[in-house]
Parts: structure tokens; C-alpha cells; sequence
């Protein structure tokens, strides 16, 4: 047994001496607070969405028509500014709004430049401008009065009031009503009195001009706005008589825009469905008494999640969870988004989508913001 013992006791000390000769060492596993910065445990991303292929011809339409320079100076800028202003010193300033909630989708207050990366196309970017929560902003009421809605208009307007009176004093509205033509009831104001005068003038119309409404709305009024800036549209989402722009010109002005869109999506599908033998009004086609069919309406709510999606809102439906509760939380989330902004590293060419990542130096929370920008002509 002696023997047998030695023996064994001589192969492994053999072993050991031939394991040290070689070199080889046995990597020892990581401990579990070895973690670096950059480790996917210690923060959280947006998510990118699906990409958009915008034709050549549609990228060149978009920018037709040019805006006012801005030729203020940094120093001017920087000394006029106030906290929560989007600092427009550059025309290749990027700005993105950015909200981030916990599991319970509470806000995440109070965090620094310092816990947010950007990256553009993969690169990081240099944060340029950071505007803090709890500032004022101005909000366009984009109101539907078209007779798909009639059935609805009083709930809408009742609805736009609800949203105004959860808005803070300092925050400004406009309101805007649209049916076959684009209509404002209302310049930017403060004075709530005059914003519900504005929404009891909403009234409904012939036709519906949405995707016209939605291009003017961004490129003619909020394009000339500083700050934090949204459109809660109220709209079943069909367009019928649009002639300037189109579902895929607007997204294109929507994804170069800094404005936040929130629809307040209305299905009108069944409520048309009950005109049972009524003639509806010639806009929605010579020879079509029953309105728009159901691919009208697909094609309308997929066109609401898209301008949601890529300008970094969300769609709210009245019958869930009601519309208090709704705009309680646009309005909250409005008023405790983060403003970063960037000057791109690398500038790119006009109509060139550019991917956009937002990094929090936080675990196990959501980040929600726009994934992507389109670079705009210069100087205009």
C-alpha cells in the first residue's frame, strides 16, 4: 500500500513541475465587480427602429423651400440663453430629447451630462449642450375636423382643454385645426382663456389634410421656435385630401425636425361603419358612399406610430387608461425630458440619414429617444 501510495505521489509532483516549466498559467476567473464602465450591466440604450429607405427624388422635394439663417454669434447666444433654450450658435447643432423611466415608468430625475454618451453612426460624440428638466415648452395642438371626426369633435375638443389645463403657467400652446385646409385658431400663447377660445373654434370641415397639416406644422411654425417643443396631434390618422406633402414627406421632415410628435389616436372606423346606406361627403372619393375602408385606416395608424417612433413620442389611445391619464403623462414627461445636443464629427451630405444611440450610465432603465436624423442644407 506504501509503495503504491509513493507512487502516485511521485506522478503528481511530476506533473506539477512539467505544468510549471511550460508556461502556461490558468487564467483565474473575473470577479463580479471587475466590471468596466462600458459593460452592458452598468448602463442602458435607446433602441434603434427599423430603417427607412427615402428616395433620392423625395429628399430633394422636402427642401424646397429654405428657412432664415441664423447668424448669431456663440458669444451672443451664450449670453441670451437660458437654461432649457436649445442653443441654435451652429447650423450643425443636432439636438435630441431624451426620457428615461424606471421599470415602474417613473421619470428618472436629476441626472448629469456626465451619465449620458451619444453616438452618431457608432462613433461618440462630444456632448455640446445639455438642458436640465422642468423648463417651460411649447406644444402645438394639432386638432382633426374632419368629418371622420364628427362623431368625435366634442370628446376632441373636450380632450385638447383637459390637456391644457395640465400644463404649467409658463408653458406656451398653439392651436391648430385642420379639415381639407389648414387652419390656426390660435398664435403661441400663455393665456389659457385664449387657448379655450382657439379649441371651441374647432369645428369640423370637408376633407382631411393631415399629412399638409402635420408639414406645416413643422416646417412653418415649430422650425421657427427655440426650446423644447411638441405636437399632440388628436386624429384618426386617414388623410383623404393632402396635396402638397405625403406620408413619406412628412416623416422625412419629421426625422430632420427636433419637435416631438404625441398622436392622441381616435379610431372613427366603426362610427363611419354605422352610417349604414348614408352618403358621406364627395372627398372621400366620387363613388364611395361607406368612406375610407379598413387599409385607410391600417395605413393611418401605422402612418401615427411612425411619426411617433422616429421623432421619439408615443401614441396614446383614449380608451386606455382614459385621456387624463394620457396627457398627465405627456406633459410629464415633456416637462422632465433631457435636451443633449451635438455638433457631428463627421458632417455628411444633405438628405444622409445618420444613426443615433443614447447611452445612460444607468442599469435596468429606459431610455427613449429618436434614432436617427437627417443632415439639412446648409444655410437653409
Amino acid at each position: 500500500m506504501n509503495r503504491i501510495f509513493a507512487f502516485l505521489l511521485s506522478v503528481f509532483l511530476l506533473t506539477c513541475v512539467a505544468s510549471a516549466q511550460s508556461g502556461r498559467r490558468v487564467k483565474a476567473a473575473p470577479s463580479p465587480e471587475a466590471k468596466t464602465e462600458d459593460s452592458p450591466d452598468q448602463y442602458s440604450e435607446s433602441k434603434p427602429l427599423p430603417k427607412r429607405i427615402i428616395p433620392p427624388t423625395l429628399i430633394r422635394e422636402t427642401r424646397t423651400e429654405t428657412t432664415q439663417k441664423d447668424t448669431t454669434t456663440p458669444a451672443e447666444a451664450s449670453s441670451t440663453a437660458t437654461e432649457g433654450d436649445v442653443i441654435k450658435v451652429d447650423t450643425d447643432l443636432v439636438t435630441i430629447p431624451v426620457s428615461v423611466y424606471d421599470r415602474n415608468g417613473v421619470y428618472v430625475p436629476n441626472l448629469r451630462q456626465t451619465d449620458f454618451k451619444v453616438f452618431e453612426d457608432g462613433r461618440e460624440q462630444e456632448i455640446a449642450y445639455f438642458g436640465r428638466t422642468d423648463v417651460p415648452f411649447t406644444v402645438v395642438l394639432l386638432i382633426d375636423t374632419s368629418p371622420s371626426t364628427e362623431y368625435k369633435i366634442e370628446e376632441i375638443r373636450n380632450a385638447a382643454r383637459s390637456f391644457v389645463d395640465k400644463l404649467s403657467q409658463d408653458d406656451t400652446v398653439m392651436v391648430v385645426a385642420f379639415a381639407s385646409n389648414v387652419r390656426v385658431l390660435c398664435e403661441p400663447t400663455r393665456d389659457r382663456q385664449v387657448m379655450y377660445k382657439a379649441i371651441d373654434k374647432a369645428d369640423f370641415g370637408n376633407g382631411t389634410s393631415l399629412y399638409d397639416a402635420v408639414d406645416y406644422s413643422l416646417r412653418k411654425r415649430m422650425n421657427q421656435i427655440q426650446g423644447r417643443k411638441a405636437i399632440v396631434l388628436f386624429t384618426d390618422g386617414v388623410d383623404t385630401t393632402s396635396r402638397k406633402s405625403s406620408y413619406d414627406k412628412t416623416l422625412a421632415v419629421a426625422e430632420e425636425s427636433d419637435s416631438i410628435i404625441f398622436p392622441i389616436y381616435y379610431n372613427t372606423y366603426f362610427d363611419l361603419r354605422g352610417m349604414t346606406g348614408a352618403t358621406l361627403p364627395p372627398i372621400f372619393g366620387q363613388q364611395r358612399t361607406n368612406g375610407p375602408g379598413s387599409e385607410d385606416y391600417a395605413l393611418g395608424k401605422k402612418y401615427l406610430d411612425d411619426l411617433a417612433a422616429y421623432t421619439g413620442g408615443r401614441v396614446f389611445r383614449p380608451e386606455t387608461g382614459g385621456l387624463n391619464a394620457a396627457f398627465e403623462g405627456i406633459a410629464e414627461e415633456l416637462r422632465s425630458q433631457y435636451s443633449i445636443g451635438f455638433i457631428p464629427k463627421d458632417e455628411g451630405k444633405p438628405g444622409q440619414r445618420k444613426a443615433l444611440k443614447v447611452r445612460v450610465n444607468m442599469p435596468n432603465v429606459a431610455v427613449r429617444a429618436r434614432d436617427s436624423y437627417i443632415v439639412g442644407t446648409k444655410g437653409g
